[in-house]
């Protein structure tokens, strides 16, 4: 059993944002495989499903961003699961919009959401699907920027990442993580 984590902050007023990137794959990973993220537990918003043949926990933590690792820890430790089988999906400053990459393991790099989930697991050792969101523009403020809303003109570009990423989350169950950044870091 997978779990796959997509990271970002409850509300209307954060969708769409791009600090809520990997609720925006989660949603596309519920669309495509019918999976209804609609039960509220562990402090975050989950589904059960299925796919390419094995069992996943779709979660959408709502804790917050900075409380991510809250809501993970609470599904791994409830569903016995190993950090093996964590993949997590979040906002990358350091990426081209839409640009994904993929890693095995690693340092939060700055992210709050990630450095609240290897504080609360103990290890850094799990999946990720960074998505890109562009870098902040000089004189901004980093926060202003990851909670401000994407320009129309990019999602186009968005709505292919999403559908990447979606392709990159299942790679990762049939192939490996190995396979997948071969496949989709290039």
């Amino acid at each position: 059993m997978y779990i796959i984590a997509g990271l970002g902050n409850p509300g209307t007023q954060y969708m769409g944002t791009r600090h809520n990137a990997g609720f925006s794959v989660i949603d596309a990973l519920a669309d495509q495989y019918n999976i209804s993220v609609d039960t509220q537990k562990h402090k975050g918003m989950i589904g059960k499903g299925m796919i390419e043949g094995e069992k996943v926990i779709l979660v959408k933590p709502m804790t917050y961003m900075n409380l991510s690792g809250e809501c993970i820890r609470e599904v791994m430790d409830y569903y016995k699961a190993d950090i093996d089988d964590l993949i997590v999906i979040f906002d990358d400053i350091s990426l081209e919009p839409g640009k994904l990459r993929l890693r095995a393991k690693g340092s939060a790099g700055g992210h709050n959401g990630i450095k609240s989930i290897i504080a609360q697991l103990g290890s850094d050792r799990f999946k990720r699907v960074k998505f890109g969101v562009g870098d902040k523009p000089k004189g901004w403020d980093l926060a202003d920027w990851v909670l401000g809303k994407f320009p129309a003109d990019l999602y186009d570009t968005l709505r292919d990442a999403n559908q990447r990423a979606c392709e990159a989350v299942a790679c990762i169950m049939t192939e490996g993580i190995t396979g997948a950044m071969n496949k989709f870091n290039g």
